[in-house]
């Protein structure tokens, strides 16, 4: 199940990529572009949750197969390089929220300096080279406008980071704010994330509304708002979180409806 969806994901992004981009009707000034444009954006974020699936083993069994779909989907959502990645991730798991941790910052938990920190950590020369390389072949080999090459291209892997840095790493790792919230962090250091109306509601009502807070969870950032969830069982896949979910509400409901979890 896994490869198939890592592949349907890749078919999606790569179909409509390949569709905006030849489609000359859209432009800055064509309202359907914009939701063209959402659309590419979370296909691009798509990626990168595939790319992290792989890095966890959860693509495949068959390491050759899963390690081939981590280095695509990677190079695909910004010519990253997965090994670095997956060396960099496996240090997060080590010691999430910690000065050994790159996804971490512990300079400040301002989220444009975490973020431009972040960044920093992560860019590489290959990498600009690669986007560079490709924006060309876009533009001089395929004849395609730079205005739809920014707009379908460029900006949904630009909004991909960003949804994925807010929803996956400063969200659910942020210092927590009281001593409660910092107990039930414990002990991956991670929240879940969760609507904070449906938060507050006893277990019961929760469980009557869950299907609300899943389908967030899934728009936001394919259920990587579960983020302790992930880091207890991080050898589940993205599609199976809210299993995890599910099942911690059942075990352990006073962690999940304090009125003091952020956010």
């Amino acid at each position: 199940m896994g490869t198939a969806i890592a592949f349907l994901i890749l078919a999606c992004w790569a179909g409509h990529l390949a569709y905006a981009l030849l489609d000359t009707s859209l432009g800055w000034t064509n309202p359907a572009a914009y939701f063209h444009l959402a659309l590419q954006s979370y296909l691009t974020t798509g990626l990168f949750i595939t790319a992290h699936d792989a890095m966890h083993g959860s693509v495949s069994r068959n390491k050759t197969l899963n390690a081939g779909i981590g280095y695509i989907a990677c190079f695909c959502f910004a010519g990253f390089s997965y090994r670095r990645l997956l060396t960099n991730h496996r240090l997060h798991h080590a010691a999430p929220a910690s000065a050994s941790d790159p996804d971490f910052n512990v300079a400040s938990q301002s989220f444009w300096r975490w973020l431009a920190a972040f960044a920093f950590r992560y860019a590489t020369w290959l990498q600009l080279i690669i986007m560079a390389a490709i924006y060309n072949l876009f533009q001089h080999g395929f004849g395609i406008s730079e205005a739809r090459i920014w707009m379908m291209w460029m900006l949904p892997s630009l909004f991909g980071t960003l949804q994925l840095f807010y929803f996956g790493t400063y969200l659910p790792h942020r210092t927590a704010r009281t001593e409660l919230e910092a107990t039930l962090m414990q002990p991956y250091h991670a929240r879940t994330l969760t609507i904070k109306s449906l938060m507050l509601a006893t277990p019961h009502g929760w469980a009557r509304y869950r299907f609300i807070d899943h389908g967030w969870a899934m728009l936001s950032c394919y259920f990587f708002g579960y983020h302790w969830e992930h880091h207890h069982a991080p050898h589940r896949p993205w599609w199976m979180l809210w299993q995890e979910r599910n099942a911690r509400e059942a075990t352990q409901p006073e962690r999940l409806f304090s009125p003091q979890i952020e956010p």
